[in-house]
């Protein structure tokens, strides 16, 4: 058929204030997709000391676009997880603009959950020793920001890890 476009990928964004649950439902997407990688982009921020300036978000970035072109260049791999953050629009355009997305198909998710559950996920990360206490007015402040941000808003407020990967499997097949 002449004019249909194939997608040959899938990149799926997973973003969302800390402890949304990004990283547990990308793990589960990571197992339940078929030729499938993941990157969570706080992977290229690990570094002690932790240091934020203009230098580190060039680098970070950069590491980011090398990685996911990498994984996105890879014949065998037809979905590409990518979990961060991103509670900006600058931040996925700016991710976006580094990446070759011939004949991929982006779906771009945040995940919301409400402000009691978000409070419950950081206090048991911080009782497991993962966070501080610190962390959660900061989830808090930050969980208003995906209003602004162009993606499909995902309420995972009594949703598991695995009912909120089915949503997002379910979403990308109708997009």
């Amino acid at each position: 058929m002449t004019g249909l476009i194939v997608m040959e990928k899938t990149l799926y964004f997973i973003g969302g204030p800390m402890g949304a649950g990004k990283t547990a439902v990308s793990k589960v997407l990571l197992q339940q997709l078929p030729n499938a990688v993941m990157l969570d982009g706080d992977w290229c921020w690990a570094m002690d000391p932790f240091v934020v300036n203009e230098q580190t978000k060039t680098m970070v970035i950069g590491n980011i676009h090398h990685l996911l072109n990498a994984f996105i260049a890879e014949p065998n791999l037809k979905n590409v997880i990518f979990c961060w953050v991103m509670d900006e629009q600058a931040i996925i355009d700016t991710v976006l603009a580094g990446l070759t997305l011939e004949n991929v198909a982006l779906v771009n998710i945040s995940l919301v959950p409400s402000v009691t559950k978000l409070t419950e996920n950081i206090t048991a990360d911080v009782q497991n020793g993962i966070r501080t206490a610190k962390a959660i007015p900061a989830a808090i402040a930050r969980l208003p920001k995906f209003a602004m941000v162009d993606s499909i808003k995902l309420d995972t407020t009594h949703l598991s890890p695995l009912e909120t990967a089915g949503k997002i499997r379910q979403l990308s097949t109708e997009q």
